[in-house]
């Protein structure tokens, strides 16, 4: 008798985010239980008992609400990742023109116009190299200048 009284109390020990629905049942029926010692109490009592259950009632709701959204990701992470693996699994002959995948890959299709070309450190080089140019033009320019004078 006493592991059957116990074993609800241990809902009040749960992380608050680890809670299910039967916890808040547990949870509702100590305080229930507890609340019946006290029933003798007056209208005080009566009216903090409705407050109470007031309070379970949304509690549970909440719980559950978290319940279903934890649920829903679930699924979402596991659509997800079945969609993955269809798609390492296609490999690069049903996807012609594209780079297979892998962990820190870059998926580019070769056949798309507007694909990067170049590295960005080829890019860096390239702007640099015009920075130089457009430098040594300028000093052209003056020097053009002063011959003109």
């Amino acid at each position: 008798m006493e592991d059957q009284d116990s074993a609800p109390a241990l809902a009040f020990e749960k992380d608050a985010f680890e809670l299910t629905v039967e916890d808040v049942y547990d949870i509702s029926y100590v305080i229930g239980r507890d609340l019946l010692k006290l029933s003798s109490g007056g209208k005080e009592v009566s009216d903090l008992q409705f407050k109470i259950v007031r309070v379970l009632e949304v509690f549970e709701a909440l719980v559950n609400q978290s319940n279903l959204s934890l649920e829903e990701l679930k699924m979402e992470r596991d659509n997800l990742k079945s969609e993955v693996e269809r798609l390492l699994g296609e490999g690069p002959s049903d996807t012609q023109g594209t780079q297979t995948f892998g962990t820190d890959k870059l998926v580019i299709d070769l056949n798309d116009p507007n694909r990067p070309r170049f590295t960005l450190q080829e890019l860096k080089d390239v702007l640099q190299e015009r920075n130089q140019l457009k430098a040594q033009l300028l000093v052209a320019q003056e020097e053009l200048q002063l011959y003109k004078r």
